[in-house]
């Protein structure tokens, strides 16, 4: 089985941060984005067994390429999707890698639990959650257990079922062919190619689709969700115990901190994730991630996110600052 993965979107609404990394790799709940899907793909799904992770990259791929070598030691490809003309034509891109053998899609930018199924004796199976408006979404109607169709965002939507961007194909080959009639006619929807379009001409030709639940979806779109799923995982998590370590600062579960971050008389938490080589000192976070090599001094910050190696001093409120940034009140 093949995996295929997403990762090309540029993350504007997450700017400052996505100016000098890509979405997928910036940190919440202890770790990366994606780290937190690989993770959940690698311990979940067995049988088939992974062949290979597809990597769909656009904007600094390279750093996409450079994390997964250094933390994973499966077979990975990376494919470069050099237009945005949406999720269908990024997964057509990888046809000549993964058209030939069952494959699960997972998008991103988004964080989720659940258990996979791997049943191939039916054409495929869709991730789905009750959301409170589907209209933001592509949603399924169900019929006597099997999908009866799928619609991209509908203005006037019949469920509330909506596709959370977990999916598994058995039937490949018939995706690949929906995908290609979809692009040699030029079928859009909302000026982009979409993986649901190609889902449903499936269903029109007769393939079985089935849905599973998924249990945790966490979305990483936005400044206020990330900050809202770090603090899910943070609670989610079962995390080491970290008030030891800190005698002379105030710890307050959960939070997640990394061996090499250095902590001195301040109070740190709940909801906090201070990642490698941080230096807070004189201070008080809460509800936060702060991103590595970060210095924090005579601060108090909540709901806050600070960039890689950015300063703050003498800062009192809601900070949301990019790499190498320093705010200061001196």
């Amino acid at each position: 089985m093949n995996v295929i993965i997403p990762v090309a979107g540029i993350g504007k609404r997450l700017r400052p941060h996505t100016y000098s990394n890509p979405k997928a790799l910036l940190m919440t709940g202890g770790k990366p984005i994606l780290a937190h899907i690989l993770d959940q793909i690698v311990g979940a799904v067995r049988e088939p067994p992974i062949h290979r992770v597809i990597f769909i990259v656009g904007y600094m791929g390279d750093k996409i390429k450079e994390y997964v070598s250094k933390n994973y030691d499966f077979q990975a490809s990376y494919i470069e999707q050099k237009e945005q003309l949406g999720l269908g034509h990024a997964i057509w891109l990888t046809r000549e890698l993964a058209e030939s053998e069952p494959c699960l899609i997972v998008y991103g930018d988004t964080v989720f639990k659940a258990n996979i199924p791997q049943d191939i004796t039916i054409d495929g199976y869709i991730g789905v959650r009750e959301v409170e408006d589907p209209r933001r979404f592509g949603v399924v109607e169900i019929e006597k257990g099997f999908v009866k169709k799928l619609i991209e965002k509908p203005a006037h939507p019949s469920t509330n079922l909506a596709i959370v961007g977990v999916n598994f194909i058995s039937n490949a080959n018939l995706l690949f062919d929906c995908l290609r009639s979809l692009i040699e006619r030029k079928t859009r929807t909302a000026g982009e190619f979409q993986l649901t379009d190609a889902m449903e001409l499936m269903i029109e030709k007769g393939a079985k689709f089935k849905t599973f639940p998924v249990t945790g979806w966490f979305d990483c779109g936005t400044y206020d969700t990330m900050l809202l799923t770090n603090r899910t995982l943070l609670s989610s998590n079962k995390l080491q115990k970290t008030s030891s370590k800190y005698k002379s600062s105030t710890i307050k579960e959960p939070v997640f901190i990394h061996p090499s971050a250095k902590i001195e008389n301040s109070e740190i938490g709940p909801y906090v994730s201070i990642t490698a080589d941080v230096h807070i000192k004189n201070s008080k976070i809460t509800n936060s991630i702060i991103n590595q090599s970060a210095r924090i001094e005579s601060s108090q910050l909540w709901d806050s996110i600070i960039g890689i190696g950015a300063v703050a001093k003498g800062i009192s409120g809601k900070l949301n600052i990019g790499d190498l940034s320093e705010v200061s009140t001196s």
